[in-house]
């Protein structure tokens, strides 16, 4: 059951407070880390399983900072950007279903897919698109998503997936 009352981000005082796994790259002068996409969805609760159930994304963050406003961000297993799900928070409103082709890149397209077959995902076939695989779903709410398969960036594999 989650939590009704609001809670609060605990900030250190001092960065030396900061676990070293929660510090994230460090950010260089010019750098734009892409590190959070907001996800409109209509149910927080159902979309937060679907993420955290059927796709495996961590649970990074639960909270009602304030009454009517809860944050819930979610991270993919070895990304470095999240995902946030948020009520309350007007500037991040957006029409339900309407994040289009979120890209996931997998090392084996294959086995990502099975992987979330068996977690319930709906998870459309493996296309080729001219030694590029992909495979398409969506979330609950109609917010699409896309493994993608690049063989050239991973080491020692072979260039197309066996059954592709």
């Amino acid at each position: 059951m989650t939590d009704t009352q609001p809670t609060r981000t605990e900030i250190p005082a001092d960065t030396a407070d900061i676990p070293a796994g929660l510090t994230g790259p460090p950010v260089h002068p010019g750098a734009l880390l892409l590190e959070l996409v907001p996800v409109p969805v209509t149910d927080i609760d159902r979309a937060k399983a679907f993420y955290a159930d059927r796709l495996g994304f961590h649970v990074d963050v639960d909270v009602r900072p304030s009454d009517g406003v809860r944050i819930v961000q979610l991270t993919p297993p070895g990304s470095a950007c999240s995902i946030t799900l948020t009520e309350g928070i007007s500037s991040l409103d957006m029409p339900v279903g309407t994040l289009r082709g979120l890209h996931l890149v997998v090392s084996d397209i294959e086995e990502a897919r099975k992987a979330l077959l068996e977690r319930g995902a709906d998870v459309g076939p493996i296309e080729d698109l001219g030694g590029v695989y992909y495979a398409r779903f969506a979330d609950p709410d109609g917010n699409t998503w896309t493994l993608q398969h690049m063989p050239w960036r991973i080491q020692g594999r072979s260039p197309m997936p066996e059954s592709a």
